[in-house]
């Protein structure tokens, strides 16, 4: 398989709350489920961190000079093909994210605390195409973060307690 490269924007406030959407449910690629704003990398994108930057931008609103970047987390594999770089930064000065319809549903935070500490993430399964997957979830009130994003976000929890 040909792995397309996609930039996601771990952006977190000065207060440690991360920002997470809820996708679009009309979305071709995983409708409907919790992210980090991002998604693939297009011609025009220098890199994964700048796809991540415009995605953020496009999906939330946050000004990329807002945008402190720190770096980044090794690629995680998506079942949908993606090479998805996570970038992680802080959000300078005040931000309230306005979600584009057609791709965010809905914009939240989550504490550090929760994302942070990898007691909160628990293994699942479920039967997707005849076979049993196992995934990570780490759901936060009525949100149920779990796949990729939670993959990532363990990665980075697990990273932080080393």
């Amino acid at each position: 398989m040909a792995w397309r490269p996609a930039g996601v924007l771990a952006a977190f406030h000065a207060d440690g709350r991360l920002v997470l959407t809820k996708r679009a449910s009309g979305l071709r690629h995983h409708p409907g489920q919790i992210a980090l704003p991002g998604g693939k990398v297009d011609p025009g994108d220098a890199d994964e961190t700048a796809a991540a930057l415009r995605e953020a931008r496009e999906e939330i609103g946050l000004d990329p000079a807002q945008v402190e970047v720190l770096g980044t987390l090794p690629p995680h594999r998506t079942v949908t093909g993606f090479a998805m770089t996570p970038v992680l930064a802080l959000i300078r000065g005040d931000f309230t994210p306005r979600p584009e319809p057609g791709e965010v549903e809905e914009a939240f935070t989550v504490p550090f605390a929760h994302v942070a500490d990898p007691a909160h993430y628990r293994l699942e399964r479920r039967l997707w195409r005849g076979d049993w997957r196992s995934y990570h979830v780490a759901p936060w009130g009525p949100y149920y973060i779990w796949g990729a994003t939670a993959r990532v976000l363990l990665s980075l929890a697990r990273r932080l307690g080393a």
